[in-house]
C-alpha cells in the first residue's frame, strides 16, 4: 500500500479495527507471470451494465494487484468503468454519509471496521447476495460487508538457527532454552496487541481463547520480555530483522514473508496457531452507483478473479472454487488454503470491537512500565 501501518494507526485509531497487516505487501514473482493467469471470459448478464463504480482502496501494491485481478477485467466484461481511489478510510465514510456527499461507491475495509461503524449509525448498504457466487464461504458474508481476502498474523523464524529443529507453537516461541535467540513482537502503537499469542504460549487452547484474559496475557508476556530484542511497529521490520539475523523468531504479517523467501533467506512461516483476519468490501449508505457496486463486489468474489488476485499477492481467496486455478506451490502460501486454514485461529472481531480500548491501554501501560 501507499501508507505505512503507523501512519494508518495514528490517523484512524479512534474509529476502530483496520487491516494494517496489508500495508505495502509483497507482489510476488507469480504476478510477473500474468500471461499464465486464468481468464474470466464471460459473466452473467446480471453483472453487465453501464456508467461507473468508484472504489476506495488502500492504494499501493495492493491496488496494483486489484487493478490486474479485478478492475481491468471487470471493465472489459461488464461495460462498467472502474475509478480506483486510494485512501480508504472508515472515518471518511462516516463523514460522507452524514453530510450526504458520498464520493465512494465501495470502500475496502475489514468487516470489523464496518461492524464498528454500524454500531453508531446506518452507514452501509446491505450486500445483495443474490448476485454473489455460491463458492464464497458463509464465514466471509455479513449483512453489510463481504470479505474478499484472508491474511494472517503468524510466527516466522530462521531455519538455520536451531540445528534443524523447528518451532511449532507459541509455547516454543516462548521457550528460550529450547530455541535460544532474540525475539520480536508487535509493540507500542499496535491497535491489536498479540494477546492471542501470549495466551496460547501460556497454555490456553486455541478454541478457548475468547473472551481474552488480558491480565493473563500480560503475565505471559512478562516471561519473555527480556528476550524480546525489538517490539516492532511497522510491517517491514520483522522480515528485515530476520534477514539481518537481528532476531531468530518474530511475529509477522504473512504477506511480508514471500519476498524474503524468494530472495533465498533461510526463513519459514509457522502457520500453526496463527490468527486469521480478513479484508472486504462495503458500500457506503447512499452510494450513487449502488447497483454497479453490488455487481463489482459479486464479480470480484467469483472464483477466477479471486485466483488472479491470489496469484498476484499472497493473500487467500474467500471463494473455495479459486483453488482450482491456483498451483499447489502457490496454494501452500495462502492463509485460506484448506490445509493452512485449519491451523489458524479466527480473529474474533466482536470481542475486539467491544474491548479494544481496554486491551490496548493495559498493554501499552505494561510495555512502557
Amino acid at each position: 500500500m501507499g501508507q505505512c501501518p503507523t501512519r494508518i494507526i495514528s490517523r484512524r485509531r479512534a474509529v476502530g479495527l483496520i487491516t494494517v497487516g496489508l500495508a505495502a505487501p509483497f507482489v510476488s514473482r507469480w504476478a510477473s507471470a500474468q500471461s499464465a493467469w486464468p481468464e474470466q471470459t464471460a459473466v452473467p448478464d446480471l453483472l453487465k451494465g453501464s456508467g461507473e463504480v468508484r472504489i476506495a482502496t488502500w492504494g499501493g501494491a495492493l491496488q496494483d494487484a486489484e487493478q490486474k485481478a479485478y478492475f481491468e477485467p471487470f471493465e472489459k466484461l461488464t461495460g462498467i468503468k472502474v475509478r480506483a481511489l486510494p485512501g480508504a478510510d472508515q472515518a471518511k465514510v462516516k463523514a460522507m454519509v452524514e453530510t450526504g456527499n458520498v464520493e465512494w461507491d465501495i470502500v475496502q475495509l475489514s468487516n470489523g471496521s464496518i461492524m464498528n461503524l454500524m454500531k453508531s449509525g446506518d452507514y452501509f448498504e446491505r450486500i445483495d447476495y443474490s448476485l454473489v457466487d455460491d463458492g464464497v464461504g458463509k464465514e466471509y458474508r455479513s449483512e453489510y460487508g463481504l470479505e474478499m481476502l484472508v491474511w494472517a498474523s503468524v510466527m516466522a523464524y530462521r531455519t538455520d538457527a536451531f540445528n534443524g529443529a523447528a518451532p511449532a507453537s507459541w509455547a516454543d516461541f516462548w521457550d528460550i532454552s529450547k530455541f535460544p535467540g532474540g525475539r520480536a513482537l508487535y509493540g507500542i502503537g499496535s491497535e491489536h496487541p498479540e494477546l492471542e499469542f501470549a495466551l496460547m504460549a501460556a497454555g490456553v487452547p486455541a478454541d478457548k481463547l475468547y473472551p481474552l484474559d488480558v491480565d493473563k496475557a500480560l503475565a505471559s508476556y512478562e516471561k519473555i520480555r527480556k528476550s524480546v530484542t525489538k517490539w516492532w511497529t511497522t510491517g517491514a521490520q520483522p522480515p528485515q530483522m530476520l534477514t539481518d539475523r537481528e532476531v531468530v523468531m518474530t511475529t509477522v504479517w504473512n504477506g511480508r514473508m514471500a519476498a524474503l523467501q524468494e530472495q533465498g533467506v533461510p526463513a519459514a512461516i509457522c502457520w500453526n496457531q496463527g490468527v486469521a483476519r480478513r479484508d472486504g468490501w462495503g458500500v457506503p449508505k447512499g452510494a450513487k452507483n449502488k447497483v454497479n457496486a453490488m455487481k463489482f463486489i459479486a464479480y470480484s468474489t467469483m472464483a477466477i478473479p479471486q485466483a488472479r488476485f491470489a496469484l498476484s499477492i499472497p493473500y487467500g481467496p474467500v471463494n473455495e472454487g479459486a483453488f482450482k486455478y491456483i498451483p499447489p506451490e502457490r496454494t501452500a502460501m495462502l492463509p485460506s488454503a484448506p490445509e493452512i486454514k485449519k491451523k489458524l485461529v479466527p480473529y474474533d472481531y466482536d470481542w475486539w470491537i467491544a474491548n479494544q480500548d481496554m486491551a490496548v491501554a493495559k498493554f501499552n501501560k505494561w510495555l512502557l512500565g
